[in-house]
């Protein structure tokens, strides 16, 4: 059945979705949506370090994505202004990856395919990795559900109650390592946060609980997936921009019901 490019490549995006969804909505929440630029233009620099050693590819995107993760972890709060760890992290990675992009002699690097994914050369080892990085994403959130979500909600209840804030962002910025990981072959790096943001903020005019706007979330997010993945076929467009134009006119579609809901409250 693997042997079908199609099938492969709606698994991964099934995959990527089930791992994007949830988190997302933590990033709406806390408003990361920058932090997750900052860690997929990582990915890049990853890419280009793994292909320069012979390597294999996520290991190599997963493991630049938590070095730029603990990074920013470790430099925010100390005197320097969060926006500004970020804006020189992020470009800083970024213009590295593309350095050490065109050092790599004797590899050649599709450099397109990083930018903005190519799901139709998924490969089973591929596959492998996209949903184990989804499983152990979907299980870190179920397993900390209600710590982290008190530590986004409110700090000081969170500080009340033995939960450590900081400790539980920490732990979002290195789930949100593994989705960047995740996700490179699916959407590319320059569009990973587009997947994360986009369903949530999606999800979340419709949504009256947390739990709700996560599993909304997650629904956004396969629909965009996979509708983009046909409309990328019928139109012969690039595959992860057609994933986030199907995800921006389900955002659109949303928009009456926060209208709607507003009104009413």
């Amino acid at each position: 059945m693997l042997d079908d490019f199609m099938i492969r490549a709606g698994l991964a995006a099934l995959g990527t979705a089930l791992a994007a969804g949830p988190l997302g909505c933590f990033v709406v929440w806390r408003r990361m949506a920058y932090f997750g630029d900052a860690t997929s233009h990582a990915a890049i620099l990853g890419v280009a370090l793994a292909l320069g050693q012979g390597l294999a590819v996520f290991p190599g995107v997963l493991g630049t994505a938590l070095a730029m993760a603990l990074a920013v972890h470790a430099l925010s709060g100390r005197g320097l202004a969060h926006d500004t760890v970020l804006g020189v992290l992020s470009h800083g990675a970024l213009a590295a990856g593309l350095v050490a992009v065109a050092l790599t002699g004797g590899v050649r690097v599709d450099l397109e395919l990083y930018l903005f994914g190519d799901v139709l050369t998924v490969t089973r080892g591929d596959l492998a990795w996209i949903w184990g990085g989804a499983a152990l994403v979907v299980g870190v959130l179920v397993w900390r559900w209600r710590r982290l979500l008190t530590a986004t909600l409110s700090p000081d209840l969170a500080h009340a109650s033995g939960i450590a804030p900081r400790r539980e962002a920490l732990v979002l910025t290195l789930l949100l390592s593994a989705v960047v990981a995740v996700a490179i072959k699916v959407v590319g790096a320059l569009l990973i946060t587009a997947l994360l943001v986009i369903p949530a903020a999606a999800a979340r005019g419709a949504a009256r609980t947390p739990e709700t706007m996560a599993l909304l979330a997650l629904a956004a997010a396969a629909v965009s997936a996979l509708g983009g993945l046909q409309v990328a076929l019928w139109l012969d467009t690039p595959v992860g921009p057609s994933i986030v134009c199907v995800a921006v006119m389900l955002f659109a579609g949303s928009l009456p019901l926060r209208v709607l809901g507003a009104a009413r409250g």
